[in-house]
């Protein structure tokens, strides 16, 4: 008889990655457990859930009949993700914390943790897949069968030597599924509330969280005619598209006709750094708002090399849509320029932009600072 699989699950306290866990071990596989501890700096604060998320972690353990180990990220995830993270916002730009994490902790720090402990594969409870494309011989990384839960978008920058080590055992499900499954097998974290925001900050107001470790700089914020309208806290406070905490509720629009657009919504629009400058426009459809195009730098393809330029489509936010555009590769795949057929609405420097042919991700970049209205 074979000796069984080795598999290290990382259960994070919450429901999915606790089903998957079940599952590897209903499929044969050797199961063991890992919690990751990748924050410290407020363990005891109200908003960090890691002690509750390990105990919840161990009971599941125990419930499915596994060994768990708790092993400490921190360091590493303070070098790797929250350092790029306040350099980005220091320069104006929205990272992605969650992306990089995937890239730099789970399937990295993690992954090698889990080989050095013979494991063969790692898994985790991700809403994606991963398939062998028999005729290329390249691991594909597949969008989630839930269209509502899918995150291939936060894990596009996974290589060919990670996919092909990883299983995503809930990828095939749809969420509910996945609840009745942790009811019937009596899980104690069945119904759990998914966790949101930021691994590291919680359920916090985030810009309290960046006070602590960024600078304010107030500036004024400006109308497309560059009337000064509002004063702000500090450009790394803001991203384009928001709305909400602008503090210019019930300013109108420079020559706004009653009746017509004065009492539309401001967003932000530009985040002019060499001045110090907020803009903010008035209506969600502003041009200012929309881009036909934009440049990515810092690319990460699943097959190891840029995608042909047919049948491409991108997200620049997760749950967007996917909005059918035209690839240009640049620096020998290092960069890349999107044109797309329909502009898209407040594509925002530091996040990424994801490529897809159908259900395939095929990868992406971190959207350039000056990504904006580029020539036709």
């Amino acid at each position: 008889m074979s000796k069984a699989q080795r598999v290290v699950v990382g259960l994070s306290g919450g429901v999915d990655s606790a089903v998957s866990a079940w599952l590897l071990k209903q499929q044969g596989y050797e199961v063991i457990g890992i919690f990751m501890k990748n924050w410290e700096d407020d363990d005891d604060s109200e908003y960090c859930s890691s002690r509750q998320d390990w105990i919840d972690a161990a009971s599941v353990a125990d419930v499915i009949g596994i060994d768990i180990e708790h092993v400490n990220f921190a360091a590493e995830y303070k070098d790797r993700v929250f350092a790029e993270f306040l350099r980005e916002y220091q320069a104006g730009r929205t990272p992605n914390p969650d992306i990089l994490c995937n890239a730099e902790i789970k399937f990295k720090a993690f992954l090698d943790h889990a080989m050095r402990l013979g494991a063969e594969k790692i898994a985790t409870g991700h809403y994606a897949r991963v398939r062998l494309n028999e005729s290329t011989g390249k691991h594909e990384l597949l969008k989630g069968l839930d269209p509502l839960k899918d995150q291939s978008y936060f894990l596009h920058r996974l290589n060919q030597a990670q996919l092909s080590k990883t299983l995503f055992p809930v990828g095939e499900l749809p969420k509910t599924e996945v609840r009745r499954i942790a009811s019937e097998i009596g899980l104690p974290n069945a119904k759990k509330k998914d966790s949101t925001g930021i691994c590291f900050i919680g359920e916090r107001p985030f810009r309290d969280f960046l006070n602590r470790y960024i600078s304010k700089e107030p500036g004024p914020i400006k109308d497309e005619t560059g009337r000064v309208i509002g004063k702000h806290v500090g450009l790394s406070f803001y991203t384009l598209g928001q709305r909400q905490g602008l503090g210019i509720g019930g300013v109108k629009a420079k020559g706004a006709q009653k009746g017509g657009n004065e009492h539309a919504p401001w967003f932000v629009a530009r985040k002019d750094i060499d001045e110090n400058t907020l803009r903010v426009v008035q209506g969600h459809d502003h041009p200012w708002l929309l881009s036909p195009s934009l440049k990515a730098i810092d690319t990460s393809w699943c097959a190891g090399e840029p995608p042909a330029n047919a049948g491409i489509a991108a997200k620049t936010r997760y749950r967007q849509a996917d909005a059918p555009c035209s690839l240009e590769v640049q620096g020998g795949g290092e960069g890349f320029v999107l044109r797309f057929e329909e502009a898209q609405w407040a594509v925002t420097p530091g996040q990424s932009a994801v490529l897809y042919d159908g259900d395939v991700c095929l990868g992406g970049g971190v959207i350039d600072s000056d990504a904006f209205h580029l020539p036709d």
